[in-house]
């Protein structure tokens, strides 16, 4: 079975964070950050980064959008 990726719609970042409000990222298992109520995600950069999960909603979306956002993330 093929191994299926999180997605997170970003719904607050301050200036200074590297994220865009309404943007979807991409999720990275993080099961130390997750504990402490962090995930971490791909941000603006290209760069995986931890950030507050309160800052997010997680979305599930079907395999060809997934497929889709993966190549475009």
């Amino acid at each position: 079975m093929e191994k299926r990726h999180k997605f997170a719609i970003c719904i607050s970042a301050s200036e200074e964070m590297l994220l865009t409000p309404r943007k979807i990222y991409e999720v990275l298992a993080d099961e130390k950050a997750e504990r402490s109520e962090y995930i971490r995600i791909i941000d603006d950069e290209g760069e995986d980064y931890l950030y507050p999960k309160k800052y997010f909603v997680f979305v599930s979306v079907p395999q060809d959008v997934e497929k889709a956002l993966l190549q475009t993330l």
